[in-house]
């Protein structure tokens, strides 16, 4: 599994110009899933988001985590981060899970993310056309491969 944080001020996802999801301050993460994701890719993955140190502190200092300052959290689908770009101009998608195998994977994102917040989380609808407004705050961001796990 791929995925970009983004740490943000309000984010929402809109599908056929509804509102799908939305939060205030909190984290925006795309999801890309393939087919060599298991189980422990989620567990290790919504762990280190939960708890990533990425919102600042008294001091200004980034030492508090989504869960510390009870932010939110916003899972978006995007099959797209498992672009190859090696040869050509037109990116390859095959690294990336089709339905079947993905949206079991990204439901289990979304409840294990849940458990770890200790709320719902928002989300957007998988496969759709979906439009994403946020409010990046810092800039932060951050990329995070579970089969890289540095």
């Amino acid at each position: 599994m791929k995925v970009v944080i983004q740490r943000v001020s309000s984010a929402s996802v809109t599908v056929d110009s509804q509102v799908t999801g939305s939060i205030d301050k909190g984290l925006l993460v795309l999801l890309g899933i393939e087919d060599a994701d298991t189980d422990d890719d989620i567990t290790w993955l919504s762990n280190k988001i939960a708890n990533l140190r990425i919102f600042d502190d008294t001091n200004g200092v980034m030492n508090l985590s989504v869960k510390d300052i009870q932010g939110n959290i916003l899972l978006v689908s995007q099959f797209t981060l498992h672009a190859s770009t090696k040869k050509g101009n037109r990116p390859s998608y095959i690294r990336a899970s089709k339905g079947e195998t993905a949206i079991p994977l990204y439901e289990k994102m979304i409840e294990r993310l849940s458990g770890e917040l200790g709320n719902s989380i928002q989300a957007g609808v998988f496969g759709a056309d979906m439009k994403v407004a946020l409010v990046n705050d810092g800039p932060v961001t951050i990329v995070i491969d579970s089969k890289n796990r540095e």
